[in-house]
């Protein structure tokens, strides 16, 4: 492989696995804020309570779609190296 381009091929892999990266990243986000915040919404909290678990749902939320991000981009990259 000529390391010093990339065909069309492992381009289009490339953007393909950003943009799953990206997609399974806000899903988890998504499901992470609401399991966090569906039983306080049913249960019903006082107002510094629940904008703590807001403020709470919403950095779990990042950092669970941070962490998915960066392990299916780290994953691919690995693999390509490999030559998978």
């Amino acid at each position: 492989m000529d390391m010093g381009r990339e065909s069309r091929w492992e381009k289009d892999a490339m953007t393909v696995e950003i943009m799953f990266a990206l997609v399974t990243g806000t899903v988890l986000a998504a499901a992470v804020f609401g399991v966090l915040l569906l039983p306080a919404l049913a249960v019903g909290t006082s107002k510094p309570a629940g904008k703590a678990l807001l403020v709470v749902g919403i950095v779990l939320a990042v950092f669970a779609a941070v962490w998915r991000v960066a392990r299916v981009l780290l994953r691919f990259d690995s693999r390509r190296q490999q030559g998978r």
